[in-house]
């Protein structure tokens, strides 16, 4: 269950969308981003031998690809202790510096939350 401590319905959502497509896909990150309009992306980890993006990339090029002009929050499911700089510049690309990055443990837990700038 996704520890909601902190967090408003609209955040708890997309960690709890993070959180059911990294478990769906069997995938190391899941990750959610909500665009300017409330809408919400949500993807995995990508590993083709051609291709690869991590989950929070993927969730911005979809946003990206279906019109998102801009971010208002995003979340990563992740067990990695940070974030990487390439996903932080994704969502900086889109949404700007102060866009909200939250990162939550496979449990669904927030685990920190940061600016993309």
């Amino acid at each position: 269950m996704t520890d909601s401590t902190g967090l408003g319905a609209e955040d708890r959502k997309i960690v709890t969308l993070a959180r059911s497509v990294r478990a769906r896909n069997a995938v190391p990150e899941g990750a959610a981003v909500r665009d300017e309009t409330g809408r919400t992306y949500a993807a995995g980890t990508v590993a083709l031998e051609s291709l690869k993006l991590s989950a929070l990339q993927t969730a911005v090029a979809m946003a990206v690809a279906s019109g998102a002009t801009s971010l208002e929050a995003a979340a990563v499911v992740s067990d990695a202790a940070a974030l990487a700089e390439a996903d932080l510049a994704a969502v900086r690309d889109l949404g700007g510096a102060g866009t909200p990055v939250l990162l939550a443990g496979s449990d669904g837990t927030l685990r920190s939350t940061v600016s993309a700038g």
